[in-house]
């Protein structure tokens, strides 16, 4: 699934549903979360996400997608509200294990499933699994259009993480044909388990000024929707991106681009330069790989990518590319 275009949603949806008194962080492009006032220094963060580019361990993914984005505000998620909508030829099986999973993410991340909805649709071949995560915050929570001029960009574990793993469950019979050997495909659906930002969030909450979930648009959209929404300009090198062993295989194999591929799981921030090392050795002390891979710079909301001696300039997110979505036209699954 693709987002509509950033003209599209201020034509259409921005324009129309401005934030009342009591919203202290209103919708808009590259914001991951909703900031509602409750009272005092109290704030409600909530967040609402489907999933619909995969099959397999919808339910799951579904809740540690949500639940990422609560915590880019440096805030723990504590409640879910599922939808579940499945196909119109559905079974009990399918029923199992959806719901099956959703407990078992909820148990990992350690929310509460408080209410929901649950039917099936009518001419649906697939089944669309959408999450409202809440958590609750004081005055002191982060947003992705805060990082400022001079601050260093840090990135974790790699490039198309959560794109990978389910290409590696979706798509097995594709990568087979491709010549992709087994081992690869196994070790690329164990992706799936760095899904979650939530332990690298809770570490760079202390140093972040701004931090985003680099999901659908993968890397390359996640650093362009936090230059637009601070106004700051970010020069990022494509030397210094991490892709792993087995996300190189698939791309090179399908034809993708793994920066512009999905990526739960990558945690982006911007964080004030002379604390970088600081914070790289905490996450390196927790078993977490992360690079500094650009900076941010005062500008106009711009994305200066840079491969080798060639400067690419990106003035605006493009979250309608983001190369899953183009797999699955290319490949269609039921």
């Amino acid at each position: 699934m693709s987002k509509f275009s950033g003209e599209i949603m201020n034509k259409y949806i921005f324009s129309r549903f401005p934030p009342s008194r009591d919203v202290a962080v209103g919708p808009g492009t590259g914001i991951d979360v909703a900031i509602t006032r409750l009272k005092n220094d109290l704030f409600l963060v909530s967040h609402l996400d489907p999933i619909v580019g995969a099959i397999k361990r919808i339910g799951w993914l579904a809740v540690h997608i949500a639940c990422n984005d609560i915590i880019t505000a440096g805030v723990r998620p504590s409640w879910i509200l599922p939808l579940i909508l499945f196909p119109e030829k559905w079974d009990e099986e399918m029923l199992d294990e959806i719901t099956k999973d959703i407990s078992t993410a909820a148990q990992e991340t350690k929310v509460s499933v408080i209410g929901g909805h649950t039917g099936y649709s009518p001419g649906s071949l697939k089944p669309l699994v959408a999450i409202t995560a809440l958590g609750v915050s004081d005055s002191k929570f982060i947003i992705s259009s805060g990082a400022q001029a001079g601050d260093a960009v840090i990135m974790t574990k790699g490039a198309g993480i959560e794109g990978t793993a389910i290409i590696a469950e979706d798509f097995d019979d594709i990568l087979s044909e491709k010549q992709i050997g087994q081992e690869v495909i196994t070790r690329a659906k164990g992706f799936i388990n760095d899904i979650s930002i939530i332990p690298e969030a809770l570490i760079m909450r202390k140093y972040a000024n701004a931090m985003h979930d680099a999901t659908r648009g993968g890397v390359m959209e996640a650093l362009l929707e936090i230059a637009s929404a601070s106004g700051m300009d970010i020069e990022v090198y494509k030397d210094k991106i991490p892709v792993r062993e087995e996300t190189k295989i698939f791309s090179e194999r399908l034809g993708f681009d793994p920066l512009w591929m999905i990526s739960s799981g990558t945690l982006v921030v911007s964080l004030c330069e002379s604390r970088v090392e600081e914070a790289l050795q905490r996450l390196r002390d927790s078993n977490i790989i992360a690079s500094c891979v650009g900076r941010v710079r005062k500008g106009e909301g711009r994305l200066f990518f840079h491969e080798r001696n060639i400067k690419k300039i990106y003035d605006k997110p493009m979250p309608e590319n983001d190369e899953l979505a183009r797999l699955w036209r290319n490949y269609p699954r039921t």
